[in-house]
């Protein structure tokens, strides 16, 4: 490992302790990198603003850290165990090719707001990333729900309650898939606050240029207190981790749903072979691992938003702990993108048997039509409802699944889907 920036003499160095303290820093920060080198470039023509470069030493500066981009990109750079940190290697590399140009480019700055910069800006793509995702999932489930509707059973406590539909079902999930996109550029607006200037939480006796790299990072806002960019971290994180949970449920039961229509009893759906895989050891098993793998997706963005929040019992200013929260929300963040990334084509290309859920709609399933009709006729609900539960069995008499839908006329129900609302809700994320 090149000297710590903080090296002092005198002071020896164990390397036990500072393999303990670097940790996974070094491989975990090459997620963060380019946005380092992004947030570095913002900052040279910041201390060029205010005199503290000169105008040629900012070009020079900003000419090697574009060649750093590219070479960390091609491979020609690695990331490794020579150096501490992101911020320790691109400060090294500056000072390698610039001498004292490179040494000044700290100047103002802590690896503090380096981090949470760098961050920030890596937390923003994410939840970009998020928002395409849950939009494309929607997108799909609006597009299956406006086929023509197969009678599906509806279940409440995984009993057989009333007729339902595949375009129901369909229709469900894309208002919730929205509702996931809003919740995604919602959380980006919250994210979107540049903290670089801010230095280790108590700002720097200069006048740095702030509004300058706010705008040149493409931030919506500063974030103005030092001491609350750092109040602010994990808190930012955990918000993510949040957004993206909450797809995450929606998207657990999904999977539960199909993971159950998949089975032999149900055998509801079939599911593209490619989402399937086979046994180990019994020939006539075809098994829904993705499914499977999707419902227990949540997981891991839960077990990484509640690591952050363990480590969130600190008082103000940074502490060191929060280095710890890198890797959580990495994995966090990498897992259930990738998850959600997958559904879109699964719902897509899934197959309902029809027969089999047809079959699966007995007689007392219409006994709740036939209790609400009898009350819309007048009939008190609590007597019409002893009435059709006590002749639920022949409830179905002269009555087709069809029917009942198409009696459903409350809104957003079997008849009124109201699709047209969903698809002006979902058209609204682009304006």
């Amino acid at each position: 490992m090149s000297q710590p920036l903080w090296q002092k003499s005198g002071i020896q160095i164990d390397a036990k302790i500072m393999r303990f303290l670097a940790g996974d820093d070094v491989v975990l920060d090459r997620e963060f990198f380019l946005h380092d080198v992004a947030a570095s470039k913002a900052h040279v023509e910041g201390l060029a603003n205010i005199g503290v470069v000169s105008a040629d030493e900012a070009v020079a500066l900003k000419r090697e850290l574009d060649a750093l981009a590219v070479d960390f990109r091609s491979g020609d750079f690695v990331l490794d165990e020579r150096y501490e940190d992101c911020h320790s290697a691109i400060e090294a590399r500056l000072t390698e090719r610039l001498g004292d140009a490179g040494r000044r480019v700290h100047t103002g700055r802590s690896r503090n707001d380096q981090i949470l910069v760098a961050t920030r800006l890596w937390l923003k793509e994410k939840l970009e990333a998020l928002e395409t995702h849950c939009r494309a999932i929607a997108g799909v489930c609006l597009q299956r729900a406006a086929q023509p509707a197969i009678p599906l059973p509806g279940y409440t406590h995984l009993q057989r309650a009333v007729v339902s539909s595949t375009a129901m079902w369909f229709a469900g999930f894309a208002e919730g898939f929205i509702d996931n996109a809003f919740r995604a550029r919602g959380t980006r607006e919250l994210v979107d606050a540049n903290p670089l200037g801010t230095a280790a939480g108590y700002g720097v006796n200069l006048k740095l240029d702030r509004e300058h790299t706010t705008a040149a990072l493409g931030f919506g806002r500063m974030q103005v207190s030092p001491i609350y960019a750092q109040l602010s971290r994990g808190k930012y994180e955990m918000a993510v981790l949040e957004a993206i949970g909450a797809a995450m449920l929606d998207l657990r039961r999904m999977a539960w749903d199909l993971s159950l229509f998949t089975t032999a009893e149900f055998d509801f759906v079939k599911l593209p072979a490619e989402y399937t895989t086979g046994s180990s050891i019994m020939p006539n098993k075809r098994n829904p691992d993705v499914v499977e793998l999707l419902r227990a997706s949540y997981a891991s963005v839960a077990a990484a938003r509640t690591e952050i929040e363990q480590l969130l019992s600190l008082p103000s200013g940074y502490q060191r702990d929060l280095q710890f929260s890198k890797g959580s929300l990495f994995h966090g963040v990498r897992h259930g993108l990738m998850a959600l990334e997958l559904v879109p084509d699964l719902l897509a290309r899934l197959q309902w048997n029809e027969p089999a859920m047809r079959a699966a709609i007995e007689p007392a399933m219409y006994a709740t039509d036939v209790a609400i009709e009898q009350a819309a006729a007048g009939v008190p609900f609590r007597d019409a409802y002893r009435a059709a539960a006590e002749a639920a069995a022949s409830a179905g008499q002269g009555r087709t699944p069809e029917g009942s839908l198409v009696q459903r006329v409350s809104p957003g129900a079997g008849d009124d889907l109201r699709l047209h609302e969903l698809h002006a809700r979902l058209g609204r994320l682009d304006g």
